[in-house]
């Protein structure tokens, strides 16, 4: 079983339901939904070059998915998830664009956002103790020869490459888009997420997601309001 630390709105947020539609599914409940109807890329086009954020759900990392070390149980994991919740304050992001990462395509920041970082940041030290060790496997699957020194680096120390200086926040809304259909995606995305695009972006929530075993689909385990001490939601 794995774990990961995500920003990710509330299950009834307009971002929130327009993402999981957007990926056919909801990570909520687990569930499939419909993918709405866009006249600028077919329905078969959209669910292939959105399989693999699907399987992992609406959200931004900022733990990287981890096992946990035998020294530590999921009490204490959701223990500490409470904890550094209720210590972090909730913020805003000021302007959210789509951009493009590489071959696939995000929300991500408009601008440089320090409140981000240091969540990011706290994010990964915090939750560094729960981590195991990764597996040659799991080295070898992130391509480290296609890695930075530092990134990999990062990667044999925080079992991520991406942490720190290297951290880009990004909410990811497709897997791999080949070049020729960087346009009609471009397009499709646009209209789709029109009315959040240029807006703010509330960070008041953070969720733990869980994937039962490697391979299956992640979903929320709990997600909880940033500061103070509020009842923890169970997703």
């Amino acid at each position: 079983m794995r774990y990961a630390i995500y920003f990710a709105p509330p299950s009834d947020d307009r971002l929130s339901q327009t993402a999981s539609r957007w990926l056919g599914r909801d990570a909520f409940t687990g569930g499939a939904l419909d993918c709405p109807e866009n006249p600028a890329l077919g329905r078969e086009d959209q669910m292939v070059l959105t399989a693999e954020p699907r399987r992992y759900g609406f959200h931004g990392t900022l733990k990287a998915p981890f096992e946990l070390t035998p020294q530590r149980s999921e009490a204490d994991l959701i223990a500490a998830f409470d904890e550094f919740a209720a210590e972090i304050e909730p913020f805003e992001v000021p302007s959210i664009a789509l951009h493009q990462i590489g071959p696939f395509f995000a929300l991500v920041s408009a601008k440089a956002c320090p409140e981000l970082q240091h969540l990011a940041e706290q994010a990964v030290r915090r939750f560094e103790p729960f981590r195991a060790a990764l597996s040659e496997a799991d080295l070898a699957r992130r391509n480290p020869e296609r890695l930075t020194q530092r990134q990999r680096e990062y990667l044999a120390a925080w079992g991520y490459p991406y942490v720190f200086d290297e951290f880009q926040f990004h909410l990811t809304l497709t897997g791999p888009v080949p070049e020729e259909m960087h346009r009609p995606m471009r397009k499709a995305l646009e209209t789709v997420f029109a009315e959040f695009i240029g807006k703010r972006l509330a960070v008041s929530t953070i969720a733990l997601f869980a994937e039962e075993r490697r391979g299956a689909p992640f979903t929320v385990h709990s997600l909880l309001p940033l500061g103070g001490a509020s009842e923890r939601k169970i997703a």
